[in-house]
């Protein structure tokens, strides 16, 4: 069981010390958008990277729409990790939707978890007029989104890439996630897109037991700021830190900035 889970997730473990940081990649990438935390924290820290389902190195046949039709089978996954590698009381620190898998998975089994860390984290991606929520798109604009994977997947990708890098200085980034993107099986890619973006964890947020810490940043094409200070507002345990980076992949865009705030979470 434990080489099935190994390979299906493309389980990694690096470093040393006593306290486990397991760094969860948002959609689109995969575990190498952590490369520059890696470098830093691993003299200090055990650290656990995987990949989730559909992405990366992962075990492709492993993926099916039915079995990950929600986030709560990839919290499943996280925490069938969390298990075999006899792992509690980590910190882990995730990225876009692995914040939300995350905190399912706490709510599940919060013995396994110290803290959180959401980087560009979101309950909910749609507006809602209902609740005056702002999550940053209307559901026209996601049809759109999934009208245009669907007609040309690699041609999106190619658009897609640099607006939610946000890093025009850079190119080479933007290009980068274009890789991870393209490397997906366009119908994997278009599946996770909608169970992420009409994913809707708001009434979870409340339930939480486990610190998080929120860590937003500018300009994110996917996340507003008032989606981060709604995460503040609606877990009980809580802070918001925005930091100075723009995108939404600031690890990567700008990794000292988030580099040097997971270390003083971590100091706290």
């Amino acid at each position: 069981m434990l080489n099935s889970i190994v390979q299906r997730n493309n389980i990694v473990t690096l470093g040393q010390g006593e306290q486990t940081l397991v760094f969860a990649h948002g959609f689109g990438s995969d575990q190498t958008a952590w490369r520059h935390q890696v470098a830093a924290f691993q003299s200090s820290y055990k650290i656990v990277l995987f990949d989730h389902v559909g992405a990366g190195k992962s075990d492709m046949a492993a993926y099916s729409p039915r079995r990950y039709s929600s986030l709560y089978s990839y919290a499943e996954d996280l925490l069938e990790l969390c298990v075999q590698l006899k792992l509690s009381q980590v910190i882990l620190i995730g990225h876009s939707v692995s914040g939300m898998v995350s905190l399912l998975a706490a709510l599940i089994d919060p013995s396994r978890f110290k803290q959180l860390i959401f980087l560009g984290a979101s309950p909910r991606y749609v507006n809602d007029r209902t609740t005056n929520y702002i999550g940053g798109f209307e559901q026209s604009d996601l049809d759109t989104l999934y009208a245009a994977m669907s007609n040309n997947y690699y041609a999106w990708v190619s658009g897609f890439a640099p607006i939610a890098m946000g890093s025009p200085e850079n190119p080479e980034l933007a290009i980068e996630f274009a890789n991870t993107l393209a490397a997906i099986r366009p119908d994997i890619a278009q599946a996770v897109a909608r169970v992420i973006f009409q994913s809707d964890h708001r009434s979870e947020l409340s339930k939480l037991k486990v610190p998080a810490v929120i860590l937003q940043s500018n300009n994110d094409i996917a996340v507003p700021l008032v989606v981060g200070e709604y995460l503040a507002k609606n877990l009980p345990q809580s802070k918001l830190i925005n930091i100075n980076a723009q995108g939404h992949f600031p690890h990567i865009s700008a990794p000292e900035v988030v580099t040097n705030t997971i270390a003083k979470c971590l100091a706290a």
